[in-house]
């Protein structure tokens, strides 16, 4: 399934987003930016675990 490889993508993405308004000074982007990351990754390993499995 290469569904997987999109979120873990897209995390990085938010990741590097977060850090960069953090170094800004936009708290609040790097805040969420962070949670969506977070949910992203958390995305990514359920569909990597589920992949294995079947």
């Amino acid at each position: 399934m290469q569904l997987t490889g999109d979120f873990l993508e897209l995390a990085i993405l938010f990741f590097v987003l977060a850090l960069i308004a953090a170094v800004v000074g936009a708290r609040d982007i790097a805040g969420v930016s962070m949670q969506i990351a977070k949910i992203l990754v958390a995305v990514f390993l359920i569909l990597a675990i589920v992949s294995l499995l079947l």
